[in-house]
Formats: structure tokens, sequence, C-alpha cells
């Protein structure tokens, strides 16, 4: 699986470059937009580092979209089979967090993201990053403390849990780590 996140962080900053370019945006207008740095953004556009989740939410939501519409437009092809050997996955080096786009490319606003948290591990995101979609998590296995605004919600195998406004949060994985589907729709 390493060489396949390594060719989704190539081809993610070549979608970032290339967003910013259509935007005709300088790097120093999305450095100020999303909060990163120039020089990180450039070392990102340039294929050179793996960005974390949370810088990945910033500069996504500087340019008004979700962090898995930014990897899908990075990395998938049009057609409605989208088959899990060609599904784009995402890791997070620092947390151990994987996500794996499973929805195929095309203009449906519903898209479908399986993610895996390691026991213990902790994703906080910020409310910019909700500001565009509605959500859903549906627990697969193991247990995940989410942590929406001030509201704390436990979740067991089977739970599904609607999101409601937009606020600041955290996936936190207990023991056993976690294993969800996030559906998500645009607009």
């Amino acid at each position: 699986m390493g060489d396949i996140t390594n060719d989704i962080s190539s081809t993610i900053g070549r979608r970032i470059h290339a967003e910013r370019v259509m935007r005709d945006w300088s790097l120093a207008e999305l450095a100020e937009r999303s909060g990163v740095s120039k020089a990180m953004l450039s070392t990102i556009e340039r294929g050179m580092t793996s960005p974390t989740a949370a810088l990945l939410v910033r500069i996504a939501a500087a340019f008004g979209m979700t962090l898995s519409t930014l990897i899908a437009r990075a990395e998938l092809q049009g057609g409605g089979l989208q088959r899990e050997a060609d599904q784009p996955v995402w890791r997070d080096h620092g947390t151990g967090y994987v996500r794996r786009h499973l929805s195929p490319a095309g203009d449906m606003p519903l898209e479908l993201i399986k993610v895996h948290l390691p026991a213990g591990a902790r994703v906080s995101l910020p409310a910019a990053s909700y500001a565009f979609i509605k959500q859903q998590i549906w627990l697969i296995s193991g247990r995940l403390e989410f942590t929406e605004g001030d509201v704390v919600h436990r979740l067991e195998p089977g739970d599904c849990l609607a999101l409601g406004a937009p606020s600041d949060c955290t996936f936190h994985a207990l023991e056993a780590g976690a294993d969800y589907l996030v559906a998500l729709v645009r607009g």
C-alpha cells in the first residue's frame, strides 16, 4: 500500500496546483486562505511530502470543497464502477488514519468513504471541513468516540450518526480501533 499512498500524495499535489491555477491564485493567496505556509504548499504541490489530513482539510476548504472531493478529483477516473483495487487509499502516517474513497467518479452528490482509525488514534477536523456537506457515520467495527462541538457520541458497531450543523469534530478510536463508513452529500 506504500506505493499507492505515495502516488496519491503526488497526484494530490498536482491537483492542488491545478485547482490553484484554475482560480488564478498565487501560492501566497492560497496560503492566506488556507492558513498553510507557502513553503509547505510548495512542497505538497511538488509531491515532496505526504500532507496530514488536517493540512489537506484546510487546503480543500480554501477551495470550497471537502477532503473527499479533493482526493476524488486527484485520483478518480470516470465510470460507474469503482473496483476495490482502483479505489484511492490515503494514509496519514502521523496517526495511522487510513481513508479509502469507495465511490466512482461522477456528478452524483453522494460520496462513500471507508475509514480505519487505529486503537487510541485521534483525528480532529475543523468546522470548515463540514461547511459544504451533510454527513452520516456508520460504525462497522470497533468503538468510536466522536466529539461534535461540545457533544460526545460513543458509537458501538452498527450505530449510525447523522451530523448536525458544522462544528469542530474529533474522531477517537477506543481500545480496539475503529472501521467506519462515512456517507456524505455535497451542496
